[in-house]
């Protein structure tokens, strides 16, 4: 009975079923399949199903926005690769940072608030990037280098048009806004911490992009990871700024 009740158990079977039902479905290579059931099964585990719902959510939209005019993108060579399918790669550098709050959650119940901010604002920083580059790639008219404010073309590492920036904002509300649905987040304040350092990770990224990217051979997926965490640290650190001095 233990086991039965056990939130990892039950995380682990109902992961195991649905992508033993859905990994047909183009969203995912074989090794993303197998990481995000890894993924799921240690989130429902952590967070309960509120934390697994989340990030599926999370994966869901970002999957679909990538195959919005995906064709022409294809074209332009600017696509993601393997027509827009996560690989294991994509699953863990965008989830990493989060993925390390919530077990963090275990272990710290004094500070379970704070580590849910961070949890939220690092997948809001991921759909926001996400939601950024592919409209932005699709539907920007003039794309600018952030650093320096230069026309570059679509697609170019660093790169931000106003249509994509709109974009980036969006996803980060929206992620927030489904956070605060399935109480990761509680407060009007977690709500605004949450989508503001989504978006300021996502401008941050493009700096890194812009600056360091090519320099220091940075993966997309260690971009990725550095994006998120320093939405986490700005969300965890607002909210400690917050509580101390402004609530």
């Amino acid at each position: 009975m233990d086991l039965i009740r056990n939130q990892f158990f039950i995380g682990f079977c109902i992961n195991f079923i649905l992508i033993y039902i859905f990994c047909k479905v183009p969203l995912m290579t074989k090794g993303g399949w197998i990481s995000a059931g890894i993924l799921g099964t240690i989130l429902w585990g952590c967070l309960s199903w509120q934390g697994w719902m989340s990030v599926v959510i999370y994966l869901l939209f970002g999957s679909l926005v990538t195959k919005i005019g995906f064709k022409f993108k294809k074209e332009q060579g600017i696509a993601e690769k393997r027509d827009g399918r996560r690989g294991p790669e994509n699953v863990w550098g965008s989830a990493a940072t989060g993925l390390f709050l919530a077990i963090m959650t275990k272990f710290n119940d004094a500070n379970v608030v704070i580590l849910k901010i961070g949890f939220a604002a690092s997948f809001a920083a991921k759909l926001a990037d996400t939601f950024g580059s592919e409209i932005g790639k699709r539907f920007g008219k003039d794309t600018y280098l952030i650093t320096s404010l230069k026309k570059v073309e679509s697609g170019t590492e660093g790169g931000i048009s106003l249509e994509g920036t709109l974009a980036s904002v969006l996803g980060s509300i929206f992620m927030a806004f489904i956070m605060l649905r399935l109480s990761l987040i509680s407060t009007k304040i977690h709500f605004v911490i949450v989508a503001v350092s989504g978006f300021l990770a996502t401008l941050s990224e493009s700096i890194i992009g812009a600056r360091f990217q090519n320099k220091y051979k940075l993966s997309n997926e260690m971009v990725n990871a550095i994006q998120t965490s320093i939405a986490s640290v700005f969300a965890i650190f607002s909210m400690i700024f917050y509580s101390y001095f402004l609530n």
